[in-house]
This record gives C-alpha cells, sequence and structure tokens, in this order.
C-alpha cells in the first residue's frame, strides 16, 4: 500500500497550509488555508488547487486560524461534499471566522470594482462570499480529542491537544498496512508551554513521521513572564504623555490572550484604570466562544473561572458592536487601550485607528504577533517613515513597540525539544514547513544534529512515506 503526502500548501511561507495525504485510493486534504498576500497574488493562489476537490474522501482541519481552515469554503465552492473533521471548539469558532471572511472579501472587492469602474477596467469578483462561506459549514463534523475514528479504509484519525489556540489540534493519522501501523503527526501549528488559557501541547507516541511547524525555527521567545512587565511599561509611558495605546491584534486567541494580560495588570495595579476597548465584531464573537468552552482552559484559568475573575469580563473592558461606536472613539481624549483587527493592519477597523492615530508622537502602537513581509503591520514594525493607509501617505510618528513574547507558535527551543521527544524509538523522518525560508533552515539544520531524517519540501513535492 502506498503512502503518499502532497506538500500542496504553506511550504516556504507562512500562511497557506494545506496538504494532501494519499492512502492506496483514498485522498484526505490536512488542511485548507488561506494564502494571505497582496490582492491579485491572493486571488491566484488561492482560487486553484493542485487536485480536484470533488475527489477528496475526506479533509481535516487542524485548528481555527484562517491560513489553516480559510480556504475551505473555495474547496465546497469548487466541489468538495465530503466531511471535514476538526474539534467542537474548532467547528465553533469557524463559525463565525469563515462568514467574516466571506464579509471581507465582499467589501474589499466592493470597493476594488468602484476604483475599476471609473479606470474603465473589468469587474471583479471575491473568492467567496458570505453566503458561500455559511454554506460550507454543513460539512464540518466534530471528534474530540483522543477519540480514534477511522476516516478512510486502513486510516485511522485521533487529535491531541496542539496548545496553540482554542481547540488547537494535533491531527495524528494511523494507517495500517500487511506491514504494522505507520503514524504520521501534523503539529502544524504548535504552542508553547504555559501560555494564557491553554493546555501544553501533547506529544503522541510512536510518531514514525511528523510534519512540523518553522514560524520561529531560528528564533527564541522572550519567556512570557516578561509579558507584564514589558506591557506595563509601554501602557504607563503612553498615559503619561496622555496619548493612546492602539494593538493591532488577531481576533482570534490574540486578543483574547492580550485582554488576560491587561486583566491581571490591572488587579495588581500595575497600570492605571483606563479604558479597554475590543473593536472587532469578530473578535467580540469569538470572545463569546471562549466564554462558552472554558473547559478546555488549562487548570489556571479554570479556576480564574470558577471565582467569578473571568479575564475576558473585567469592568474597564468595553466590546465595541456597532461602526458608530467604532467611530466614535476618534473622538474621544485621554488615555485609553483599543484592540482591534486584523493583526496584519491589512484591513478590518484597525486601519481606521491607525490612520487617526499614527502621526501622534503621544500614541504608542504595541505589536503583539507575527507580520508577514509587505504587509501594512510589518512596515509599521520595520519604523518604516511613512507608510500607506486606505492609499494615502502617513508619517509615522507614533512610538512602536514590539512583544515577541506573545507569539502562541513555539520558539526554536520548543520545536527543538518536541522533536527530541518524538525521536526515540519510532520516529524516521521530519518534514519542515509553515514558515519563510530562512527560518525552516534555521530548523533543518538543528534538527539534522540529531542524526534525524529532515526534509523541507518544495510546493508541490511528494514525499513517498514506507509503511
Amino acid at each position: 500500500m502506498a503512502i503518499i503526502i502532497k506538500f500542496c500548501g504553506g511550504v516556504g511561507t507562512v500562511p497557506g497550509s494545506m496538504h494532501l495525504l494519499l492512502v492506496d485510493k483514498a485522498k484526505i486534504l490536512i488542511d485548507a488555508g488561506l494564502f494571505q498576500g497582496r490582492r491579485d497574488e491572493f486571488y491566484a493562489i488561492n482560487s486553484g488547487f493542485p487536485f480536484n476537490p470533488s475527489d477528496l474522501d475526506c479533509a481535516v482541519i487542524s485548528h481555527a486560524h484562517i491560513d489553516h481552515s480559510g480556504n475551505f469554503p473555495t474547496l465546497v465552492k469548487k466541489g468538495f461534499r465530503a466531511k471535514a473533521y476538526l474539534t467542537p471548539s474548532t467547528r465553533d469558532l469557524c463559525r463565525f471566522m469563515f462568514p467574516d471572511s466571506g464579509h471581507i472579501q465582499e467589501e474589499d472587492i466592493k470597493y476594488v470594482n468602484k476604483i475599476n469602474k471609473k479606470r474603465g477596467r473589468p469587474r471583479r469578483w471575491p473568492l467567496y462570499n458570505k453566503q458561500d462561506a455559511e454554506k460550507a459549514l454543513k460539512y464540518l463534523r466534530t471528534l474530540q480529542y483522543h477519540k480514534k475514528l477511522s476516516i478512510a479504509k486502513g486510516t485511522e484519525l485521533t487529535f491531541f491537544d496542539a496548545g496553540h489556540i482554542l481547540g488547537s489540534s494535533i491531527p495524528t493519522f494511523d494507517i495500517h498496512t500487511k506491514k504494522g501501523t505507520t503514524r504520521i503527526a501534523y503539529a502544524v501549528d504548535l504552542g508553547r508551554p504555559n501560555l494564557p488559557y491553554l493546555r501544553d501541547p501533547e506529544i503522541p507516541k510512536g510518531i514514525n513521521y511528523l510534519i512540523i511547524e518553522s514560524t520561529y525555527g531560528g528564533r527564541r521567545h522572550a519567556p512570557m513572564q516578561t509579558v507584564e512587565e514589558e506591557l506595563s511599561k509601554a501602557i504607563n509611558r503612553t498615559v503619561k504623555r496622555g496619548g493612546k495605546i492602539i494593538i493591532p491584534s488577531f481576533a482570534l486567541e490574540r486578543s483574547q490572550e492580550v485582554l488576560f494580560f491587561l486583566s491581571s495588570l490591572l488587579r495588581k495595579r500595575k497600570i492605571k484604570n483606563i479604558p479597554i476597548f475590543v473593536d472587532s465584531p469578530l473578535a467580540v464573537n469569538i470572545t463569546s466562544v471562549f466564554k462558552s468552552n472554558w473547559q478546555y482552559f488549562d487548570a489556571e484559568s479554570k479556576e480564574l473561572f470558577r471565582k467569578e475573575l473571568d479575564p475576558l469580563s473585567n469592568r474597564n473592558i468595553t466590546y465595541v458592536r456597532n461602526v458608530d461606536q467604532s467611530k466614535s472613539l476618534n473622538k474621544k481624549r485621554g488615555p485609553m487601550i483599543i484592540i482591534s483587527a486584523s493583526g496584519t493592519c491589512e484591513n478590518g477597523r484597525i486601519l481606521h485607528h491607525l490612520k487617526n492615530n499614527i502621526e501622534n508622537p503621544h500614541n504608542t502602537i504595541i505589536i503583539v504577533g507575527y507580520m508577514p513581509k509587505n504587509t501594512l503591520g510589518r512596515k509599521i514594525l520595520e519604523k518604516q517613515p511613512t507608510v500607506n493607509i486606505f492609499g494615502r501617505p502617513h508619517p509615522s510618528r507614533a512610538e512602536v513597540v514590539r512583544l515577541d513574547a506573545f507569539s502562541a507558535h513555539a520558539g526554536s527551543d520548543y520545536l527543538i525539544k518536541y522533536i527530541r521527544a518524538c525521536k526515540a524509538p519510532s520516529l524516521r523522518k521530519v518534514f519542515i514547513v509553515h514558515g519563510d525560508p530562512e527560518q525552516s533552515e534555521a530548523l533543518r539544520k538543528k534538527v539534522k544534529s540529531l542524526d534525524i531524517r529532515v526534509s523541507v519540501p518544495h510546493k508541490n513535492e511528494e514525499a513517498y512515506l514506507a509503511a
């Protein structure tokens, strides 16, 4: 029986994870992530697949981040009619993530077509719209952690906790042949120990082949213990100047993580009682999913909920639910914190807050996540003197603070520790994906030094696995 993995996306780059597992005649898709880039590149890469979606026997979605799940509606639009397996929390999150992605695309294309009409250019269409996204939801099927399920002839699926975001998993495939069982684990994305809310990543036993991310393959994180100190210093400096703190943040996980630390700082009186606004409709909805799924949190966070010290419901926090409330923040004076999406500053309400605040040296922009190349977020992070927002140049005069410790991705030290734990005695090979080339190469060299076979696949490369 042939076992083949085809690396269709999320190789040589971070976004757009998508891999095809071929077992005899079965075709299993692992992740259906959106590639995030400039508009033409976004459409060109995401609109086509190197396989026929209608031929797939099933799909497996590791977690709800849009670069791992967000192209699933396109898959359905192109003919996928099988089941897609994911954890219950991931399903709950996708109920909001998919339609939001469709809505953003509709609004973006509406803006583009308005310009194209004036310039005599042809009309364009979104990859998928909100209605397409909602149709895709009916193909999602949940599977609890540690429950084994047969998803194809001779192939069983088990989810282990990845410790990356709420509901994130390490899909693990047990493939039974005449020669025995081959076990493949997909640790993309992999979390870090001791993250707020989350349980630590699990290590499935008896792994033969490991597919692992390399977002921070050559970099270490500052300890999580430094977050409160660095965050409080940045906030207190800005409060002293009478400025605003703008935090571009992913609506899923990062916004809730930031709120966790802000609530802690307020309880400990390390920052003043200033208002905190969460200005992202998606973040508001995602937070409601967190509150209803707290049984999946770590012991410390569960205890906070039991004591009614829910860090997502601090009295200083206001969840902004409509456009008028969002616009009113521009008129408010005095110190405040605004958390808004998107995390890469490419779309959403964060653009309006940056436009209105980036030129004021009293203000601070705090970067709490990975910023892909060529995004507005990366340009702000690089402290470029002028950045374009809504097509117009804006001098970047606000203070820019980078807090790397917030990352929910494993750093190089933990990636190596994890691979070491998988090594004995069964691990045959490691495949490194989901990283910029320099990060993947840095991790490859470290894995090779452990005397483990390792590969950094190219896009659409196929790997034949020994059964």
